[in-house]
């Protein structure tokens, strides 16, 4: 089969289209024909080999898992023995934190159901890893409750589009902040309020809010303070990625340790996996509450130009990878 494959750390052009094995099944797995995939913070800190921090897991000098994507949307060409809820033909979508999607074939285990009949497979691929950010940066770390205000900081990003309107289908007042550039976009998908930070500084608008997700991580725990209730909690998502040693960590490290003493709660996490929140996602797209929001495509040949363009910063929603 064709997959993107890379054997060094470095910048995306060492990712390179080759022939290899198709994964074997296991007992409990599902091996899914990739029709997309999309790509993810997760892949260009994966294929750069940065921050250092994470090498011990990834690979000390050369890449443990040589095929990224952990993102995909297909259909199922064969079963384990263990696998009942699912049959050959069926068309999926899930996630995988072990990589392997950037090529036409993957096997996954329970992190795979089935795909919404009113989604394309490039829409559904769009969805794991930054809907399942969005959602259980929310409702699981940010105790997202009918009524609250919501300030989404990177709201016309991947994980920020998918959380304006996540806030909004669990009955909360959305504000959205992006660039000039994006302010429609934002506003389409459902945000009461969007703040143009070319324009405006939100940090000094007056308004408080319940929960601030900061998935742009641009700013520092006394501008986030101003624009927080006295019991409201930010959820940190992301930072600059500029440090090679710890990356977006010293970001979050500093906005924690200013935070010890103060009366808010500040949160970081990294998303996991689980066939729940795909259950709930997979409904909420099945109803038109969510809909993934698409900036480019590209094709598998075209991985490494995907992952470059993600890496220059100003790629809005979801960039996708067209497999067949």
């Amino acid at each position: 089969m064709k997959a993107t494959v890379y054997h060094r750390f470095g910048p995306p052009d060492v990712l390179e289209l080759q022939d290899v094995d198709q994964p074997d099944l296991t007992d409990d797995g599902v091996l899914v024909r990739v029709r997309a995939s999309s790509v993810n913070p997760a892949e260009w800190f994966a294929v750069t080999g940065r921050p250092y921090i994470a090498r011990p897991g990834a690979g000390l000098r050369r890449p443990k898992q040589t095929v990224p994507g952990g993102d995909f949307a297909g259909t199922v060409a064969a079963v384990g023995s263990a696998v009942t809820d699912l049959r050959p033909g069926d068309a999926v979508f899930g996630g995988t934190n072990s990589g392997g999607a950037f090529a036409e074939y993957v096997c996954v285990t329970g992190t795979v159901v089935a795909k919404p009949a009113n989604l394309t497979f490039e829409q559904a691929a769009a969805v794991p890893t930054a809907a399942v950010t969005a959602l259980q940066g929310l409702r699981d770390h940010g105790r997202l409750r009918p009524g609250h205000t919501v300030l989404v900081n990177g709201a016309s990003g991947g994980v920020g589009t998918f959380a304006v309107q996540l806030a909004k289908a669990f009955g909360a007042e959305v504000t959205g902040v992006c660039s000039t550039h994006n302010v429609e976009l934002v506003r389409s998908l459902g945000a009461d309020h969007v703040v143009d930070y070319t324009r405006e500084d939100f940090t000094r608008s007056g308004r408080r809010y319940d929960l601030l997700l900061d998935v742009a991580g641009s700013r520092s725990w006394s501008d986030c303070r101003r624009v927080l209730g006295q019991d409201a909690t930010l959820v940190l998502i992301g930072g600059p990625k500029t440090n090679p040693w710890v990356g977006p960590l010293r970001h979050v490290a500093s906005v924690r340790l200013a935070s010890l003493r103060a009366s808010q709660k500040v949160v970081f996490f990294l998303a996991k996996f689980n066939r729940e929140d795909f259950l709930v996602l997979s409904e909420l797209l099945e109803n038109g509450k969510v809909t993934p929001a698409i900036d480019r495509r590209y094709q598998l040949s075209e991985v490494p130009a995907a992952l470059g363009y993600l890496g220059e910063g100003h790629a809005r929603a979801k960039v996708v990878i067209t497999v067949s």
